[in-house]
């Protein structure tokens, strides 16, 4: 049992394997399509074609309409009273350092894609905006805030829901890192039933085809690049080869475990990355290029309230809402289990608030960066008079950053850093893809755990055929108007998860609550010896404990000869009162022995008291180290539901333990009613 497993809800047994519904429904339905559409591009296309007719004519006000909602929810949830939750037990503190996270979370800001659409869609938006006359001021004061709007802020905040959901059941309540356990206070224990078997599959078809969207633009970009640096042909042949070195790399990577050299290089790219947007800014116009980036962050703050929830009822432009607001919407939810697993995995420890600002400020300042240097560089070269630029980037999108790099010195050494850098990206995104899809269909015994090689490469596998089919069927458009259609179902999944972990943080509210309205009950209800004449301890007694620090024999002891008894004395009369009681005195996975005592008395959460030894340093007292032969000693720490307590009971007594015991079973009884009186709603007066 792991440190966070005091937090722990009702689950299965952990166990490993795929999850077969959810893996072999997946499975065949993915490679349905993806031969469906090599074989029969055409029939794929009209029935593609039609589905997305109908979707973006019946749910094109939903995906809008939840874009919004969910950046309310977690700019709310972030800033209220719920923002001082840690995504971990109490106790926990963040794993990577505040540089290093934010780090992270800068290159999770960055793909191919980003420099594909920099400036494919600053050119589109200028030359035909959805409204007005394309090619004047206003459109081009409107185009990187359209680009703006597409690729920032709305998107990340679908990734930090799902991030802070995932790791906030994970860590705090337990459950495995899988997306069903999330609406675990929606539908309870039937998450591990046909509910989360459903939720599952909606959520690795959605990642799939946002991931297939993602490589696609890829491939088409790096197959133009090839074409510029090498003169290697554009076309089918060329992308298939470039599909399978994706495979190829992921293959390698779950077999001989490369993902360190792989990260090692990723974070080479991040700075190459940068390097790149910075070479732009000194050898460009760098004084329009600040003015520039300055002018579109206001613009899009002063826009966002009204461009957020524009459907243009009036005078609907729906080619284009298809190819940029719905695709955008649809392409960051089926993304936000991939990002949000990420997310979750780099963030234990951290309290929601600081996860919120973090993953909303971070990425997208980056992104803010990339798009205006890029962005008014393509439109400011258009307004000059390459009006050729602008029409062959709308007509052939892949050309477009080319063929704007084409324009600035060293053009050749550049380029190839650009290639190069989004070759990378591009193979990063596949492999770490496969492994996020094997831990969506697989059983994880623990959150760090790992789904199978075989089904990473699996997984890899049917991405890149599901890639080659969407792309043989057309292109880019055809990979967005698939991933507007498979983001659909998981659309209604994020609904539930806002509801789960509304649900779950108000749970926390109370609780913390109770606890306050416990403490005075607990401050009179101590008992005295209770048949214990041991149990009466003086003055020296208590400074004693206070100056002891004893080694691992002494703490282990402890648990056998004062926790176990105790724990076992208050079950027994649980026991007697009809209470369903245990306590247990057992080892986790790692060899740390604790003792534990549960008592359910039928409600949703369960009452768990736990103590367990945890070695810490020796502490220093006006300068001086406590004179002992080790630098370390040992604390017995008291962990609840929610995770560690962060006092230490070693050397209590029988008497005292059980007193803390009952302390914390009264707190928790508290609690029990609050929730129920919250939950049945006002009563009527007596």
């Amino acid at each position: 049992m792991s440190e966070t497993q005091a937090g722990t809800e009702t689950k299965p047994e952990p166990r490993s394997g795929i999850k077969p519904v959810v893996f072999y429904g997946s499975a065949a339905l993915t490679l349905v399509i993806a031969i469906w559409a090599i074989i029969a591009p055409t029939a794929a296309a009209d029935t593609i074609g039609a589905l997305v007719g109908w979707i973006s004519e019946w749910f094109g006000w939903f995906y809008i309409l939840l874009s919004t909602l969910i950046l309310v929810f977690v700019i709310f949830v972030g800033a209220s009273k719920f923002g001082r939750t840690r995504l971990g037990p109490e106790h926990s503190r963040p794993e990577f350092s505040t540089f290093a996270w934010a780090s992270m979370l800068f290159a999770a800001g960055i793909g191919t894609d980003l420099m594909f659409f920099a400036v494919v869609e600053p050119v589109t938006q200028y030359l035909t905006p959805p409204r007005g006359e394309g090619g004047t001021l206003e459109a081009a004061e409107a185009a990187n805030v359209w680009a703006l709007f597409h690729y920032g802020i709305n998107g990340w905040g679908m990734y930090a829901l799902m991030g802070m959901a995932l790791a906030y059941f994970a860590y705090r309540r337990n459950l495995p890192l899988a997306i069903r356990s999330a609406l675990y206070p929606v539908f309870g224990k039937r998450i591990h039933g046909g509910v989360g078997t459903a939720v599952d599959l909606a959520a690795v078809l959605g990642t799939i085809f946002g991931v297939a969207a993602s490589l696609g633009i890829g491939v088409v970009l790096l197959n133009y690049g090839l074409y510029f640096l090498f003169g290697i042909p554009e076309g089918t042949a060329a992308q298939i080869g470039l599909v399978a070195i994706a495979v190829i790399m992921a293959t390698v990577s779950a077999v001989s475990g490369v993902d360190k050299g792989i990260r090692l290089l990723s974070e080479l790219n991040v700075l190459l990355a940068i390097g790149l947007a910075l070479y732009l800014l000194v050898v460009g116009d760098t004084v329009f290029l600040l003015n520039g980036l300055v002018e579109n962050i206001g613009d899009f703050f002063s826009s966002f309230p009204g461009m957020t929830m524009q459907t243009f009822a009036f005078d609907r432009p729906v080619e284009w809402l298809n190819t940029w607001t719905l695709f955008f919407w649809a392409w960051w939810i089926a993304w936000a289990s991939f990002v949000g697993l990420f997310l979750a995995r780099i963030s234990r420890g951290r309290t929601i608030r600081e996860f919120v600002a973090g993953t909303l400020i971070i990425p997208f300042s980056y992104i803010v960066m990339w798009i205006s240097i890029f962005g008014n560089s393509a439109v400011a070269l258009i307004r000059n008079g390459n009006v050729e630029f602008g029409e062959n980037t709308v007509a052939n999108p892949a050309q477009g950053f080319y063929q704007l790099l084409a324009h600035y010195p060293a053009v050749g050494v550049v380029a190839s850093i650009a290639t190069f850098v989004g070759l990378l990206f591009y193979v990063t995104s596949a492999d770490s893809a496969a492994l996020v899809m094997a831990n969506l269909t697989s059983h994880l015994p623990t959150v760090k755990s790992d789904g199978a090689p075989w089904v990473r490469i699996f997984w890899a596998v049917a991405t890149g055929l599901l890639t080659i089919g969407m792309l043989i069927v057309g292109g880019v458009t055809a990979l967005q108007y698939a991933t507007i259609i498979m983001g659909l179902p998981f659309a209604f999944v994020l609904l539930l998860v806002m509801v789960g972990l509304l649900k779950a943080l108000r749970w926390e509210a109370l609780h913390a609550e109770s606890h306050q309205r416990s403490v005075m009950a607990s401050l009179s209800g101590r008992i005295a010896t209770d048949g214990h004449p041991s149990d009466v301890p003086g003055w020296r007694h208590r400074l004693d404990r206070v100056l002891s620090f004893p080694d691992r024999e002494r703490a282990e002891a402890f648990l056998s000869e004062v926790a176990l008894p105790a724990a076992e004395e208050v079950a027994a009369y649980l026991q007697e009162r009809g209470v369903d009681a245990s306590a247990t005195q057992d080892r986790d996975e790692d060899g740390t022995p604790f003792v534990q005592l549960v008592a359910d008395l039928g409600e949703e959460h369960p009452f768990r008291y736990e103590v367990r030894p945890r070695e810490v340093p020796m502490p220093v007292y006006g300068g001086r180290v406590v004179p002992k032969a080790t630098d370390t000693y040992f604390q017995v720490e008291v962990h609840l539901r929610e995770g560690g307590q962060d006092y230490d009971v070693m050397g209590y007594t029988r008497g005292q333990l059980t007193d803390d015991i009952l302390d914390q079973y009264e707190r928790h009884l508290a609690f029990v009613r609050m929730e129920q009186q919250v939950s049945s709603g006002p009563t009527s007066g007596r």
